[in-house]
């Protein structure tokens, strides 16, 4: 289990670092932990631990650790209460091995930056998805059509196997469905990811599997 969680992490710590490039933020990573040294995106932390037992005072010298400040503790084992930080939320790590692919279609690939701005806008993320992810062989964004050809969810696919699934929405009454949908696109290879516990069960029903926990800290 650990070693799901220290690959999970290392995958969504990848992912932060493009996005983070993707809006021009140089990111770094060593045996502790990635970080960036000037604000993240929204929604996007700040650190992300890559072991256990980091050093708390050390992981915040590397970031800005001003209002807004954000550390994803993906071990769930740091205190920075005492730093002027709050949980923000908890979540569990979660983990798919290849399987045989479910009935469901896979997604498609969003190729076009248009394309690309309809499916920010339906994620909720907006200008938070630059164009440039798309040019970056290591992201697959993807999306879900009705017969209408109308969006009706997505997800994002990152690293090169196992894969990270992020950013994940769907706008129809079962979650469930779009999980089977990213099962359906990469059946062959290992996926990995985290929810929160409330969004947990769609996972779960999908044949993800908990690997460990991780907590979000937030600097108010």
């Amino acid at each position: 289990m650990l070693n799901d969680v220290r690959t999970a992490a290392r995958d969504n710590a990848e992912w932060c670092d493009i996005v983070c490039g993707s809006h021009g933020l140089a990111g770094r990573a060593d045996a502790d932990a990635w970080s960036v040294p000037h604000r993240s995106p929204p929604w996007y932390p700040d650190a992300v631990t890559l072991r256990s037992g980091v050093d708390a005072c050390a992981l915040l010298a590397r970031i800005d650790v001003g209002p807004g400040a954000s550390v994803k503790d993906s071990f769930a084992d740091l205190d920075l209460s005492g730093y002027g930080f709050r949980v923000l939320f908890d979540a569990q790590w979660i983990h798919r091995p290849p399987a045989a692919p479910p009935a469901d279609e896979p997604l498609t690939p969003v190729t076009s930056a248009d394309d690309l701005a309809v499916w920010a806008a339906a994620q909720g993320g907006g200008e938070l998805f630059r164009p440039a992810l798309l040019a970056d062989p290591r992201v697959r964004v993807l999306a879900r059509h009705d017969d209408q050809g109308v969006l009706t969810g997505g997800a994002v696919l990152s690293g090169d196997g196992p894969y990270g699934v992020s950013n994940l929405f769907t706008r129809t009454d079962n979650p469930r469905d779009i999980w089977q949908a990213v099962c359906a696109t990469v059946p062959d290879a290992p996926l990995v990811g985290y929810e929160t516990i409330p969004d947990l069960a769609a996972a779960l029903a999908a044949g993800f599997t908990t690997t460990g926990p991780l907590r979000v800290w937030l600097r108010a």
